[in-house]
């Protein structure tokens, strides 16, 4: 036994007190984690391209507690210099880094651009790096041994086996992603710093909209639990990684996805 004393149950996922930014948080994943981190007491500052889309989000997440929209292009290495200055202005530290905004492009082999390399790549990969380069004194500054500051990358089961849609650029990026994870939880894990990856499945999303359309009951069928991913789902995974019960994990990749890629036969 050690000197800690244990944590109370709800105190081992509460989040009051914290400060969060979630790129890609005004619609679909997350939007999800976002909700989640506000209802486990964060102040959460999300990102978007749009506008618009920024401040519909602000409103509709405000009725979870205290949210900031901040419009950036982050496939842009200056905009996430930006959004980083931006999120820093009035506070010294980041307690959570939800790296998640992100892209796709569905191209034949044959005809897959060379622009769609680089749209896809800049967003999915480079951007989380971008972000955690800009972020880390901020991030550095909240961490302690017993409670580190969090990155949380989203990546994807299709980093984890092959899809049946040709995403080249996609999987590409989100197993890229998967790797740099581990290699900076190897970094900066004695910084006070954790950083693990979530490998969505099938969620309801912009992204993932008409494929749920055409084959989500398909889909739904094949996966182990027998359906599609729900908000709670997502929310619940990133208050794990962002809170006392995920302070000794780090270099994870969590597959949330009903068991679609886990327990994939090959056939």
């Amino acid at each position: 036994m050690t000197d800690h004393q244990f944590t109370s149950h709800t105190g081992l996922f509460d989040l009051s007190g914290k400060y969060a930014l979630v790129t890609g948080g005004t619609s679909g994943i997350g939007m999800m984690i976002a909700r989640g981190l506000l209802q486990a007491g964060a102040r959460v500052v999300i990102s978007s391209r749009n506008v618009d889309t920024c401040a519909q989000a602000q409103q509709q997440l405000s009725d979870f507690g205290e949210v900031q929209a901040i419009p950036a292009d982050l496939s842009q290495y200056a905009e996430c210099r930006r959004l980083a200055d931006l999120v820093t202005a009035d506070e010294e530290k980041l307690d959570i880094l939800v790296n998640n905004a992100g892209a796709m492009r569905r191209e034949p082999l044959e005809t897959f651009p060379a622009e769609a390399w680089d749209t896809v790549v800049d967003l999915n990969l480079k951007a989380p790096f971008w972000l955690v380069q800009a972020l880390l004194p901020a991030l550095r500054k909240a961490g302690t041994a017993d409670d580190p500051a969090r990155i949380i990358n989203i990546g994807s089961i299709a980093a984890i086996h092959v899809a049946a849609s040709p995403n080249y650029s996609y999987a590409g990026s989100k197993a890229g992603l998967h790797q740099l994870t581990r290699v900076l939880a190897r970094e900066l894990g004695p910084q006070h710093v954790t950083v693990n990856a979530v490998a969505p499945g099938p969620f309801p999303s912009r992204m993932m909209a008409a494929t749920l359309d055409a084959v989500g009951d398909t889909i739904a069928a094949k996966a182990p639990l027998r359906r599609l991913g729900r908000d709670d789902d997502m929310a619940g995974v990133a208050v794990f990684l962002a809170s006392r019960a995920g302070a000794y994990l780090t270099g994870a990749v969590v597959p949330v996805d009903g068991g679609i890629a886990t327990t994939a036969t090959g056939t």
